[in-house]
Formats: C-alpha cells, structure tokens, sequence
C-alpha cells in the first residue's frame, strides 16, 4: 500500500500532453503472483494508495489517502493471504482508485471520480479526454490485459479456474452504520455466491450480505462481469468490512474464514481446492 508523490503540488496533465503518466522509475501499474495449483485466481483492483508523481496528491491532504476513498484498507493483505494459502494467482492494482478506478467501465463518470464519499477530489475535476485516455492507458489498460492473458493462458490449458475479487467496505457510509460484516456480491451467476453464503451464515454472530452493501446495480461488478461471467466461469466478489482487517491478527482470521468457505464452494461447484 506504498503511495508516492504526497505534498508534491497537484498535477492534472495538461489535455495536450503525451508524456506517459507512470515514470520508468515507478512500479508498473499491475502486479501478478503466479499459481501454483488450482482452481483460484484473486483479483485485487483497489490494492494499493499509491499515486503517480505526475498526478501529486490530486489537491488531497495526506490523510486522505489513509481512507477508502484512495484504496481498501486490508483488501491488499487479505487477497495475498488467500493466495498463498490455495497457491493462487493474484493480480493486484498497484496504484490508487482515485487515479482510475479499475473496477468500473472506464467511460463511467465515477471511474475518475471528482467527488467521493464526502471529499471533493479537485485534481479529477475538469478532466478533458486526452488527460483521461492517459489514465486508461497507464492504469486501466494494462490492469485488465493482465487478467485477461492470465485467464485465457488457464482458459486454452483448460485449468479448471474460479474468479474470487477481494474488497472492503467501511462501517459507516454517509452517517449510516453498515451491520454486515461480510457481503458477496454477484452478476446473476449464482454459482459461487450461493454456497459462499451458506457456508459463512453457518457462523453464529455472523452477519453476512446477499448483494450488500453494495450489487451489480452500483456499477461495482466490472470486473467479476468482463472476466468472469463473460467467460462462462464461476466467479464472486467478497466485501469484508474494513475495521474487521485492521491488523495482521484480523487478516489472518479473515483468511481461515473465507478459505474454509471457498473450500467448501469449490466442492459443491465441483472445483479442485487443493491447499498449498
């Protein structure tokens, strides 16, 4: 969750401008962790806070950039966490949501959101098509194309493959508290959602969410949608509240929860689920 480039003045690219966003000196937009065995495949679209130098801190404070607003706290160390223990893949963003927002149709007006939650966010306000196109092609772009070679690389190996994406919400949304502490969310497809959810309300004291907080209908299922449902292959989105993640203790708890329920799925969906 490194982010660079805070305090430096706000940079909105002038719409003229054909200098690439990232430097040669900063990380690339995407990271991949190879699998080792099968069938998952984590997605984490808002991993990281980080910031591109050319962009600052988009006329942020710092502490901005601590928020939901600029990333999922403990999203990051979650979907590692599952990986390693499947032997997964994962891709992960490697730069903030509020540069563009990789989980959203790019032509949406919120995928370079000017105003989120409660914050205005003046360095995406205004932003003509060429200073767009540039975060799509910085960003968006390669983000996407990695997933793809990915799950058609397992797709002509016919490595059976299920699409889980990694999120968190926060507690409170606008003044209103949220009482779930889990929500799986899904496109139609119910193959996965179905038996996640049984499998997490067996737990006392568990509230778990059908579509909640969020659903396909707040736009938040691009990427389960483009890679999984128009794949054909089983896929969910889980939302863990983010106070539940916030140390490695949480994470960890967090990630024997979901791994017992994904274990549990991938038999019913007849999946192999084999631990690392």
């Amino acid at each position: 969750m490194a982010r660079s480039a805070i305090g430096q003045r706000h940079e909105t690219q002038a719409d003229g401008a054909s200098a690439p966003l990232l430097a040669p000196d900063e990380p690339p937009p995407v990271e991949t962790i190879a699998a080792r065995r099968d069938p998952f495949v984590f997605v984490c679209e808002h991993a990281s806070n980080r910031m591109p130098a050319a962009l600052g801190d988009l006329g942020l404070p710092g502490e901005a950039f601590q928020r939901h607003i600029a990333f999922d706290p403990g999203a990051e160390a979650l979907t590692r966490r599952l990986a390693a223990r499947f032997g997964g893949a994962a891709v992960l963003q490697a730069y903030s949501r509020l540069v563009i927002d990789c989980n959203r149709e790019p032509t949406l007006a919120d995928a370079i959101t000017p105003f989120s939650e409660d914050t205005a966010i003046p360095g995406n306000t205004g932003l003509g098509q060429p200073a767009r196109e540039a975060r799509i092609a910085a960003v968006w772009t390669p983000f996407h194309a990695a997933l793809d070679a990915l799950l058609g690389a397992r797709f002509a190996e016919g490595r059976p493959t299920a699409l889980v994406t990694i999120h968190s919400f926060t507690p409170v949304w606008r003044g209103v508290a949220r009482p779930w502490h889990v929500g799986i969310i899904q496109t139609g497809d119910r193959r996965m959602a179905d038996p996640m959810l049984a499998a997490l309300g067996r737990e006392d004291g568990l509230v778990v969410g059908d579509d909640q907080p969020y659903s396909a209908k707040d736009n938040v299922d691009y990427t389960i949608r483009r890679h999984g449902r128009a794949r054909g292959i089983p896929h969910v989105m889980i939302e863990v509240r983010n106070d539940l993640l916030a140390d490695d203790a949480a994470v960890a708890a967090w990630t024997e929860r979901l791994a017992a329920a994904l274990e549990e799925t991938a038999q019913r969906i007849g999946l192999p689920a084999a631990r690392d």
